[in-house]
């Protein structure tokens, strides 16, 4: 979440009035994340979410990320759904911006988790994979592999700016992943992005999953290979092996991993780190300076990248075979 389109009080009581939410009482910017702004408005009714979308969303992609919110609370998942206007629409325009108002979740995301949490965001993202299986719509992985390359390409002549070698480390591992990609692993709709920031809790119950705006279809086990570099690494930049336990045993006591996804996930993980690295390098590089957002640190995936390259086989994230 972020801001980088400011609303006025009048465009933006005027998009509320065409909802029966009452008058607008309050808003206020969020300034975490990368992507799009997002406020936090208060009605009549009660707390609501609005997101404009920025231009790295395609438009022609909203339908899938609105209709997959709707699909996923109505298959007994926790997370927002879209508020239909008195015309009935959940997709509008607002300060030049495709617009959408999505209801309000109760909970804090966690700073600093613990095994506990990641049990329990495996188990949730199990559920939303096969909540995710009856969905009608799709949509390909604009940050998948095919996509790494070309965003390399708009900031490789700077990439030795935030580290040095960082071009060639990235060439190199590019040339290995595409080289090797897995293409059979059981596919589906996937998160994509399901950082602590986007997963809530009350106590230690997690009450819902938000931001779904880089969900896709692809390999259900890179969902995997992405949670585990969100959640399972620690503040020096070290793998938590428990963490991972958790996580991987939580999911797969509601979903079971096969012995392909298993033997494929070092390799995942790697492109998972990989695809983080690319993205926030170049938001690292071209984020502009009046955004009311920061950038996130590409070393951070760096340092994750190099633990993933030693690694042989899915045990040493504590994966356990099921009996």
């Amino acid at each position: 979440m972020a801001v980088y389109t400011e609303v006025s009080d009048e465009d933006l009581a005027g998009f509320i009035a065409s909802y029966d939410l009452g008058a607008l009482l309050s808003y206020k910017g969020i300034a975490e994340g990368v992507e799009n702004t997002n406020y936090l408005v208060h009605t009549e009714k009660g707390p609501y979410f609005l997101t404009l979308f920025e231009k790295r969303v395609a438009a022609a992609d909203l339908p899938f990320f609105l209709g997959l919110m709707e699909h996923l609370s109505k298959a007994g998942l926790t997370c927002p759904t879209p508020v239909h206007d008195a015309e009935g629409r959940v997709l509008r325009t607002l300060a030049g911006r495709p617009a959408a108002l999505v209801t309000f979740l109760e909970g804090v995301w966690i700073r600093r988790p613990q095994a506990r949490h990641c049990a329990a965001v495996g188990q949730a993202m199990a559920r939303l994979h096969l909540a995710g299986q009856g969905f009608p719509l799709s949509r390909k992985n604009a940050l998948g592999l095919s996509g790494w390359r070309p965003l390399f390409e708009r900031f490789r002549a700077r990439a030795d700016e935030i580290a040095p070698g960082l071009a060639g480390t990235i060439e190199q591992e590019l040339d290995h992943l595409e080289a090797r990609w897995p293409s059979a692993l059981p596919q589906g709709v996937i998160h994509a992005d399901l950082f602590p920031d986007n997963v809530f809790f009350l106590g230690d119950a997690l009450s819902g999953l938000i931001d779904f705006y880089f969900a896709c279809n692809d390999a259900l086990s890179y969902d995997i290979a992405v949670t585990l570099n969100a959640w399972c690494f620690e503040s020096d930049h070290s793998f938590n092996i428990t963490k991972g336990q958790a996580l991987l045993k939580g999911y797969q006591s509601v979903r079971p991993i096969s012995a392909e996804e298993r033997d494929a996930l070092p390799l995942l993980a790697r492109g998972a780190a990989l695809r983080f690295l690319l993205t926030r390098a170049h938001d690292w590089l071209h984020t502009s300076k009046d955004a009311l957002v920061s950038p996130k640190d590409p070393v951070e995936y760096l340092r994750r990248l190099k633990f993933h390259r030693s690694i042989k086989a899915a045990s040493e994230y504590g994966f356990e075979a099921q009996a």
